[in-house]
């Protein structure tokens, strides 16, 4: 038992080092971190499928989570098998590290200081492990002693220095105070407001305008970049015929637009409540490009995210008239840190893998010939449109319903081709249509009701959606890999 307690507490020691200098050096380069961004970039498709999936937004805590039992368990092998004269489990600690160094440099913008906490945190682990183990081997009282206070003493040093580690560097990377000074921009183009028809307030029924609170977030960040607007620039470069390069006061000086945007993610599972509809405020890409402007040859944006995250938008799009946008607000207020603060892209109608780059800092004007972007680089589609699609919002699946006059309701969106149509049926009957509320923009999410006589029993409800082209939501099930699930929306509901 004693051994296993000197692996776990040298492994706690590891890191707390590790994070108390990567403060010093910069967050990627915690062993913690490294190791955690590294397992998400090269997880297969259907496990982090399974895993947003299973735990939503969530799946950044089931990670670290994970990754804490399994440094229990090998901490405590570690231990375990360490000798004095046969140092097995330091060996292991060595392999570990060498994990923890490789992850850390081959990060985007690494360089070979980001081995070091990692190599110091390892070689601090060791030796407390040698110490450890030397002490639980003593079997008298007073090996026991010795065993019980340095174990205490790492233990403490450990915590300390992880807490330190992670103070210091929420210190030096705070932006709390740069939002708070934050003026959100009077939008020269302001949205239209939400015409009373559009939200039709029921209960159970998604809310037409999501909080930033409530709001989906998915991406690969596990450590949010936090940037301030004295240090933030854009580089718009490429093939395009004046190379910009824009601050923060640059953007303040330009004429603001405000549009009502619903974002999906491409990871949204039939049904699911990964989407969201908001008001951003910021500024035109197209603008922005044009003044770059883009040559003849090129078809695709590669935007890069402050923490290495790329995402290839058809250049197209982003010229076609769409409200694409660099937005620095979201529903009147600076953007959330997790968000992206303090720029992103915005663009309707392509899922956010493909277009909704956080922490933006570079816009590279290039074709797809010629770059790929994170997700395409590990078998996604190229262009990522959205697919028409519905949800039932009420009643929920798996839960009860009371017999009588019930109201089924939900949400539909075909972002940049708007709703037209929405279609329910119950146990496999004939389609009814829904009541849509009023269309606010083609961009938006549209809500919609159907009255039904709940008799008791089982019953499973569908829903499907037909956007302004004509197009049906197909019945076809599809996973979201490679560029977005399909199926009818459905329930199954008990009546009593």
């Amino acid at each position: 038992m004693k051994r296993a307690i000197s692996g776990i507490l040298a492994a706690a020691f590891v890191l707390g080092v590790g994070e108390l200098l990567a403060a010093l050096i910069g967050p990627d380069s915690s062993p913690y971190v490294a190791v955690g961004s590294a397992v998400v970039d090269n997880t297969p498709e259907a496990v982090r499928e399974w895993a947003i999936g299973t735990f939503g937004t969530s799946d950044k805590t089931a990670l670290f989570v994970g990754m804490s039992v399994i440094i229990v368990g090998l901490a405590a092998l570690a231990g375990v098998v360490e000798r004095r004269r046969a140092p097995y489990g330091s060996a292991l600690f060595v392999v570990l590290g060498l994990i923890g160094i490789v992850s850390a440099t081959t990060r985007s913008g690494a360089t070979l200081t980001s081995a070091v906490p990692t190599l110091v945190g390892v070689a601090a682990g060791i030796a407390v492990l040698r110490a450890l183990v030397t002490r639980a081997e003593t079997v008298d009282g007073s090996g026991r002693r010795s065993f019980l206070t340095f174990g205490a003493v790492i233990a403490g040093s450990a915590v300390l220095a992880g807490v330190a580690g992670r103070m210091l560097s929420a210190s030096t990377r705070s932006v709390t105070q740069d939002r708070a000074t934050f003026a959100v921009p009077t939008p020269t183009s302001p949205a239209p407001p939400v015409p009373s028809g559009a939200d039709l307030k029921l209960s159970g029924l998604s809310t037409y305008v999501t909080d930033n609170a409530d709001f989906y977030r998915i991406d690969t960040a596990l450590v949010v970049p936090k940037v301030s607007t004295q240090e933030w620039s854009l580089r718009i470069h490429g093939m395009v015929d004046r190379e910009m390069t824009l601050t923060f006061a640059d953007l303040q000086s330009r004429m603001s637009m405000e549009r009502m945007v619903t974002l999906t993610c491409v990871s949204n599972p039939i049904g699911g409540d990964l989407v969201g509809n908001a008001v951003w405020t910021g500024y035109s890409l197209k603008d922005l490009l044009e003044e770059a402007g883009p040559q003849a040859k090129a078809d695709m944006v590669l935007s890069s995210s402050r923490d290495a995250f790329t995402a290839g938008t058809p250049l197209e799009v982003l010229l076609d008239g769409r409200d694409a946008m660099l937005a620095v607000a979201m529903n009147g207020q600076p953007l959330p840190v997790e968000h992206g603060y303090p720029a992103r892209l915005i663009v309707p109608g392509l899922y956010g893998y493909v277009s909704a780059t956080k922490w933006v800092t570079d816009l590279e004007v290039t074709r797809f010939s010629k770059a790929t972007a994170y997700w395409t680089d590990r078998g996604w589609s190229e262009k990522g449109p959205i697919k028409t699609a519905t949800r039932i919002d009420t009643p929920r699946e798996g839960r009860s319903a009371a017999a009588g006059d019930v109201v089924v309701a939900g949400v539909a969106w075909a972002q940049h081709r708007g709703i037209s149509r929405v279609e329910v049926r119950f146990d496999g009957g004939p389609w009814t249509d829904a009541a849509l509320s009023e269309e606010y923009s083609r961009d938006t999410w549209r809500q919609w009701t159907v009255p039904w006589s709940a008799a008791s029993g089982s019953h499973l409800i569908e829903a499907r959606a037909t956007d302004s082209t004509g197009e049906v939501q197909t019945e076809d099930l599809a996973d979201t890999v490679p560029d977005g699930a399909t199926g009818y929306a459905q329930v199954r509901v008990a009546v009593a």
